[in-house]
């Protein structure tokens, strides 16, 4: 759904680097390359960001009556 604001094992701060890097991926570069310049030196945020999946716009299609 949304991207989380921490990372659930270490906890540091992470939503904010998510639409830069969404961007530059879609710019063509390297996903390793692209963390590295984030910042995103541990294994559980550089896979709280590839594991995420934004269903946001789906799920906005859905309305509760």
């Amino acid at each position: 759904m949304l991207i989380p604001i921490r990372c659930f094992s270490c906890g540091k701060p992470i939503a904010h680097l998510w639409e830069i890097y969404q961007q530059k991926l879609k710019a063509g570069e390297d996903s390793k390359k692209v963390m590295d310049e984030l910042g995103l030196e541990r294994y559980c945020c550089r896979a709280a960001l590839l594991g995420h999946v934004d269903l946001i716009d789906t799920v906005a299609q859905f309305k509760k009556f």
